[in-house]
């Protein structure tokens, strides 16, 4: 019995240890927990909010434990939108067999740590920004058999010890930016299903090692690196693969002739954008179970083989090889006919080779399910056969730069009512366009221009209502221009009727295309006036109407055309005077008025002082303009009178009695400013006409909040309507604040500044207000013209609200905008006579008109550089930046440090300008983390040492980008100017003369 008792007391106490290390163990895991959590910036959903001592934290959100143990086995935070960073605690999570953090917005390196989770068989970190390199203790992970970080900013080689997980099954490292080559010793990893280092910069060749994972792998997926040299033989024996894409690469070589016998499970064959050589392998005809099939630049050549046997294919590109003869009678496209087959087929691309002849009858019946089918930049000749009219789902169809002729494409065209793009423009296409166009109410794009068609355009084109883009020059159309089309107010892109024998007038309905960017009507036979409604039509950049019987004169509307880089009209029967508005068009590249009846003086200012830019030639009337135009001098003086003795009389008596008033009058302001009821400042003397305290009390409902639009600095914007000159005219009154210390010199200043500067891209002073108000307090008040689409500030951060509609700019409204800001600045650093440095360009000093033109105004702080004149601030010294900061953010780095003022700064303030417009990041924001200012944020992503484009620029530039609105070339040049100006060395800043060079060239 006291054998048993001494045994029971033994058992016991082991439990009892057993407990108290289990207890410490849990305890470990609770505490690595709340670690984790520490690290954690953001929760926006409360995912985490569980994590506290009111529960278990085997009950967390996110935590599972093992039932035996009460030890975390499971940490599962999926698309929780968590911010931060990942805790080196996590290693304490020793029983952990999945961790799941993917789609959140982790940052900074994969702890180390993680290598200590020996029990670890699930990694998934995808789609967060994980920065730093895949940490090479990995291995310590035995039992990993998942590991997926796909999308993040993991850099570095792949760490070799990659190759020792026995047991991995998965491994997708795709979307990094990882470099080195791939690891031989990958060929280890039998039980490896799916390999994945797309979208990295690894080099170097395929190895041949992987050609040991026949039994297992899967999908090999290579594509987009900077791999080499030919596809190694051994990975075209890798019998269970069902995906191999390598596209996107520098690889070499042929195709094995026998590679649909190899790969008989290829289900996914994708290698396009390599220098791949030689045939089409015949074997792809036993490809039964290929899906997609993207051979597509490529250097291919000789025939397509039979794809009778892809029964279960969606796709096939095989664009910009060297496949065909190019003969009319051969059978290049006989393979189309052994496509009938693919009865799920969804897209056929087989442009810019040298496929001859005609198109086989057996087109008709391919797959109903077709969506894109792209023929173009061929040599196919003949009919578009007649079944294509079946093809409902069609909505790419692409066949033009071939040699089809007839009419059976018109007859069909209004079936395939699913249409987004029919481009059959430089073929041989004759007939008229049917009425059943406008049945085409999603097509976006219709081309048709260089063929033979003829007659009018049919009226129903109106219902084509989604059309950004018409081209139907250099055909035999005729007739006039029907109004119904220029009612299409979708039109954004281009609208080219060139080269017909249009007659008529071109339709004052042409206002309507408010969004067109390009309008050629050139080489036609239209007459009259050209629409002073043209001028509504406000983004136009390209307008060309020359070679047509227009007379009249240019009206003086299309001044409202500032986005406009050419504008010709030569050779017609154009008069009046010589349009001298376009002087002020910064934008423009050429203005072509030659051949025309033009008469009166070219001026020789502006843009239209460069030989580049304008035409005059066959104007026998015109003169001036500078010295290559070849134009006579202008002679306008009139002959000399002499005045009769009475006028004489007369005028020296009306000088004398000015002279006595003026005088008169000033003794009384003399006399009233010792009484001290006129308080008179000496920089708003300038200013015509004042107005009254009462008058703008009364005019901005006594300055109340419903009328404030703005508060700066040294006070405040009301709007409101006042009387000038006997016109009611709206106007922002912008009050100072006198109890600022400040307010008074920025007063004086803004009124020295602007009492005489015009230019049309600054905000237009209209008058002053210096005097007391109903207490008898000083008041200083300046009034603008009032600009209705208020500051650039508002549309680039706009205030969310349920009633008013989202604001957003396009790329070429901002592109205009930053033209105009530079305008603005050339004109005072350079072009006026005593160069002003502005000192706080920002969105909110930016404001923009109902045309959209931008407008630079509150100079409260700016300074005259060498100025004669006594400087208001400082009674006659040099302008410097002591106390004058600016805006944090958009002032530049010296002028912190005490630094004079220059027009350098400026140009630092419009960069940041510049890069805030196309990114809509403020220059100081949390987004833009390690980078600390805007500038290096921008800068390391043009080096490819940062963020991606896609995560510098402004998102709905990014849907421009992608509809082809605009060119990545055009979006980066506009940052890579923003970065040239906003250096931090003064002397490394670009001037705004070379940004304006910059910004008038071609952006494509």
């Amino acid at each position: 019995m006291t054998r048993w008792v001494f045994t029971f007391w033994v058992l016991q106490l082991c439990f009892l240890h057993l407990a108290d290390a289990t207890h410490s163990s849990n305890e470990t895991d609770r505490l690595a927990l709340l670690e984790f959590k520490s690290k954690i910036s953001d929760d926006p959903l409360g995912v985490l909010s569980s994590w506290n001592d009111s529960a278990h934290f085997c009950l967390w959100g996110g935590v599972s434990c093992s039932i035996r143990y009460s030890r975390v086995t499971v940490l599962d935070l999926n698309s929780s939108r968590l911010s931060g960073s990942i805790s080196p605690h996590i290693g304490n999570l020793t029983f952990l067999k999945k961790l799941d953090l993917s789609n959140n917005t982790f940052h900074d390196a994969i702890p180390p740590e993680i290598g200590r989770l020996r029990r670890l068989r699930t990694l998934f970190l995808y789609n967060n920004s994980l920065g730093g390199e895949i940490p090479s203790n990995i291995s310590g992970c035995s039992a990993l058999a998942e590991v997926h970080v796909r999308n993040n900013k993991l850099v570095g080689s792949l760490p070799r010890q990659l190759g020792f997980l026995y047991g991995l099954q998965f491994f997708h490292a795709g979307g990094n930016r990882l470099t080195g080559s791939i690891l031989p010793s990958f060929g280890n990893l039998t039980s490896i299903r799916i390999l994945a280092l797309g979208d990295n910069q690894l080099s170097g060749r395929v190895p041949e090692a992987l050609g040991q994972l026949k039994k297992s792998l899967e999908e090999l997926l290579l594509h987009r690196n900077y791999l080499n040299g030919e596809v190694p033989a051994s990975i075209f024996n890798l019998t269970s693969l069902t995906v191999l894409s390598l596209g996107e690469n520098r690889l070499q070589g042929n195709l094995p002739w026998n590679l649909g016998t190899l790969l008989p499970n290829l289900e996914n064959f994708y290698v396009p954008f390599n220098q791949l050589t030689g045939s089409l392998p015949p074997s792809l005809s036993n490809a039964s179970n290929m899906v997609q099939l993207q051979l597509q630049v490529n250097k291919f050549t000789g025939s397509v083989p039979s794809m009778a046997s892809s029964h279960n294919l969606l796709r096939l590109n095989i664009a910009e090889n060297f496949l065909g003869s190019g003969k009319v009678n051969g059978d290049d496209l006989g393979f189309l006919s052994t496509l009938t087959n693919a009865r799920k087929l969804q897209a056929l691309v087989i442009s810019t080779n040298n496929f001859g002849g005609s198109l086989p009858e057996q087109v008709g019946n391919l797959s109903s399910n077709l969506e894109i089918l792209v023929l173009d930049d061929n040599q196919i000749s003949g009919s578009i056969p007649e079944g294509l009219r079946n093809m409902f789902n069609m909505q790419w169809f692409w066949a033009d730069k071939n040699k089809l002729s007839g009419t059976t494409i018109l007859s069909i065209i209004g079936n395939m009512q699913s249409l987004v793009q029919l481009r059959l423009d430089n073929n041989n296409i004759a007939g008229y366009i049917p009425l059943s166009i406008g049945n085409l109410d999603k097509l976006l794009v219709l081309r048709l221009a260089n063929n033979h068609l003829e007659g009018e355009i049919p009226t129903s084109i109106q219902n084509c209502r989604s059309l950004i883009l018409l081209d139907l020059s250099n055909n035999d159309l005729s007739g006039v221009i029907p109004p119904q089309l220029m009612g299409l107010t979708s039109l954004s892109m281009n609208l080219n009727l060139s080269h017909n024998h249009f007659v008529g007038s071109i339709p004052i309905e042409v206002e309507n295309l408010k969004n067109l960017g390009s309008l050629d009507l050139s080489y036609n036979m239209l007459s009259n006036n050209i629409p002073s409604s043209l001028g509504k039509c406000v983004s136009l950049e390209f307008v060309q109407l020359q070679a047509n019987l227009l007379r009249g004169t240019i009206p003086s509307s299309l001044d409202s055309l500032r986005g406009i880089r050419l504008f010709d009209v030569s050779s017609n029967n154009l008069s009046g005077q010589f349009p001298i508005f376009f002087e002020q068009m910064n934008s423009l590249q050429l203005l072509n008025l030659s051949y025309n009846k033009f008469e009166g003086e070219v001026p020789a200012t502006g843009v239209l002082n460069n030989s580049r830019i304008i035409s005059v030639i066959g104007n026998v009337n015109l003169c001036g303009g500078f010295a290559e135009l070849n134009l006579p001098h202008c002679s306008f003086r009139q002959p000399k009178k002499r005045l009769s003795y009475k006028w004489k009389v007369f005028i020296s008596t009306i000088c004398s009695i000015v002279l006595l008033f003026f005088l008169g009058t000033c003794l009384l302001v003399f006399w009233m400013k010792r009484k001290g009821k006129l308080h008179v400042v000496s920089s708003d003397d300038d200013f015509d006409t004042r107005v009254s305290y009462q008058s703008l009390h009364k005019a901005t409902n006594g300055f109340s909040t419903t009328n404030l639009i703005g508060v700066g600095s040294f006070g405040s914007v009301y709007k409101g309507v006042v009387n000038i000159n006997g016109k009611e005219t709206t106007i922002a009154a912008k009050v100072f604040n006198l109890q600022r210390r400040g307010a008074s010199k920025s007063f004086m200043a803004e009124c020295e500044a602007l009492k005489n500067i015009r230019h049309r891209n600054l905000v237009r002073i209209l008058t002053v207000c210096s005097g007391v108000d109903y207490q008898g307090n000083d008041f200083k008040a300046l009034v603008y013209e009032f600009v209705v689409n208020g500051s650039l500030e508002n549309w680039l951060h706009p205030v969310e609200s349920v009633d008013d509609p989202p604001r957003t700019l396009t790329f070429r409204q901002r592109v205009t905008i930053a033209i105009n800001v530079a305008s603005a600045l050339d004109y005072i650093h350079n072009l006026y006579e005593t160069p002003i440095v502005h000192c706080d360009i920002k969105p909110d000093n930016v404001l923009l008109d109902e045309h959209m033109v931008a407008h630079v105004g509150d100079f409260g702080l700016a300074r005259f550089l060498e100025s004669s004149i006594e400087n208001l601030s400082s009674g006659g010294e040099k302008s410097s930046s002591i106390g004058i900061k600016g805006t944090v953010g958009y002032a530049p780095p010296e002028y912190g440090m005490g630094n004079e003022i220059s027009v350098e700064g400026d140009m630092y303030s419009y960069g940041i300008l510049l890069l805030e417009m196309f990114t809509r990041r403020r220059p100081i924001n949390e987004s833009l983390k390690d980078s600390l200012n805007l500038h290096n944020f921008v800068n390391a992503a043009l080096l490819g040492q940062g963020s991606t484009l896609a995560e510098v620029v402004d998102p709905t530039l990014l849907n421009e980008l992608l509809l082809g609105r605009i060119s990545e070339k055009a979006l980066i040049c506009m940052l890579e100017i923003g970065v040239a100006c906003s250096f931090d060395s003064p002397q490394e800043r670009i001037s705004i003369s070379e940004v304006l060079s910059r910004l008038n060239k071609p952006l494509v």
